[in-house]
């Protein structure tokens, strides 16, 4: 099953304060292997495609560094269709001498990294859902050491050749201020617990390992960062029908939510001040 599609309610573009334009888009096109889709004197589009917008980088006006221990971006997640792809972007990488983590989660395998502002990335291949263990509703993921030699031996032969254009926003994590009323929250928007973690939770639509992180991993009630603060200025879910997202959106307004209208979009934030483009597929 693709989980990125309709029927289910899943991730879209990310939308990202940086300090340096030039910087960002350097690293996001000759280290990530982003295609650049749009330019503006402020602004660039980064697609996988040639046709997506995946990741949406800006530079405000008197722009200032990640704030610590607040709320936003703990990362944002790329999802590369085959583990062949995986192993060509971890030769890649440190080909450039990039800083990773990597772990194996069960049901995914990932490396991670930051760019250059500190906003971190994921970059996965998922296992076939066939062999993702689920317990009365809770999927079984860990933190293991990632088998990378195995992984880089499924791309023998291949060359890199940036970012696949099969690649998605796999999902997004984010530092919230409440665990509680995150849930509660994300739950009305259409998505429910499928794994729980010291101090966070992992949310899915359509049994996904899920769409949405959520921790309190700096302890709890953090505040949130500056409107010029680098880091995350929105993030998109992306809705089957006209009916599905305007139940989500009755929801969030039953738990006092504001929800603005846009163009063929609506405006919400979480709890903690993350905000979220809602639009339908």
């Amino acid at each position: 099953m693709n989980f990125h599609q309709s029927p289910c309610t899943y991730t879209g573009e990310v939308y990202l304060n940086v300090l340096d334009l030039d910087r960002s888009k350097q690293f996001y096109t000759e280290i990530i292997g982003f295609e650049i889709l749009e330019e503006e004197e402020n602004k660039v589009v980064f697609t996988a495609d040639s046709k997506t917008p995946l990741l949406i980088v800006e530079q405000p006006e008197n722009g200032i560094p990640k704030e610590p221990r607040r709320t936003g971006l703990y990362h944002f997640a790329l999802l590369l269709p085959e583990r062949a792809d995986l192993g060509m972007i971890i030769k890649h990488l440190v080909e450039h001498n990039v800083a990773l983590g990597a772990s194996d989660h069960k049901v995914s395998e990932a490396l991670y990294l930051s760019d250059p502002d500190g906003n971190g990335i994921e970059i996965y291949t998922d296992r076939k859902p066939e062999v993702w263990s689920w317990d009365n509703g809770k999927v079984a993921m860990s933190t293991d050491q990632l088998d990378a030699e195995s992984v880089v031996a499924e791309s023998e032969g291949r060359v890199w050749n940036g970012l696949p254009a099969g690649t998605l926003m796999g999902h997004i994590h984010l530092h919230v201020a409440s665990l509680s009323e995150a849930e509660a929250f994300y739950n009305a928007l259409g998505f429910e617990v499928v794994a729980n973690y010291p101090q966070a939770l992992f949310m899915a639509n359509g049994k996904y390992h899920h769409h949405i992180g959520l921790n309190t991993w700096h302890g709890g009630g953090d505040a949130r960062p500056s409107e010029n603060s680098v880091g995350l200025q929105a993030y998109t879910l992306i809705y089957p029908t006209e009916s599905v997202l305007k139940e989500a959106i009755g929801k969030v307004e039953a738990l006092g939510s504001k929800v603005t209208a846009g163009v063929n979009r609506f405006n919400v934030e979480d709890p903690s001040g993350n905000r979220i483009i809602l639009r339908v597929e």
